[in-house]
């Protein structure tokens, strides 16, 4: 069983990040156009579950199919789809993840999405410190309970989002 953890910001993050986005290009080559470190352990001081969440674009996401058991041979698992449509989705580490792969094709209004709502959390000290928060009490709510841990972030999660977006076209 996976016990929910949330930790305080490692400086370690972000080299863990460079170190795995390299191997990713190794594996990819030119089919990657860029990757970027996405998810709570991108945001600097933002408590986080110590996931490396990675978001590579490629210029054609049903090329990356071909190049599973390449990733299965650095210890990647992959999901497909896994439940959003034109994403092609990686765990790494089993019941103790250390990253999670989701690539998406250039254009895709998902990346937008992700990027915004990291670059909202890096500028923004109160939502990142309310989000941080929050987290951290649900994970001592719910240690072995992904689901509620997950719902239970759901509501501030889509409310950030949503400031985030128009904080983004403010700013264009």
């Amino acid at each position: 069983m996976r016990k929910v953890e949330v930790s305080s910001y490692s400086e370690k993050w972000p080299l863990m990040f460079l170190e795995e986005a390299e191997k990713l290009k190794g594996i990819f080559g030119h089919e990657v156009i860029d990757i970027y470190h996405i998810g709570s352990t991108s945001v600097p001081g933002l408590k986080a579950k110590p996931i490396i969440d990675m978001m590579p674009i490629v210029r054609d996401i049903n090329e990356v199919d071909k190049f599973n058991e390449k990733m299965i041979e650095i210890g990647y698992n992959p999901k497909g789809e896994n439940g959003i449509a034109g994403r092609r989705y990686f765990q790494k580490g089993g019941d103790h993840r250390t990253h999670h792969v989701h690539i998406y094709q250039s254009g895709s209004y998902e990346i937008r999405r992700h990027l915004t709502f990291r670059d909202y959390l890096r500028s923004h000290p109160e939502a990142k410190m309310s989000y941080g928060e929050l987290k951290e009490r649900l994970a001592q709510q719910f240690p072995y309970d992904i689901d509620s841990y997950i719902k239970g972030k759901e509501q501030l999660a889509r409310e950030i989002e949503m400031k985030a977006l128009s904080w983004f076209i403010e700013q264009e």
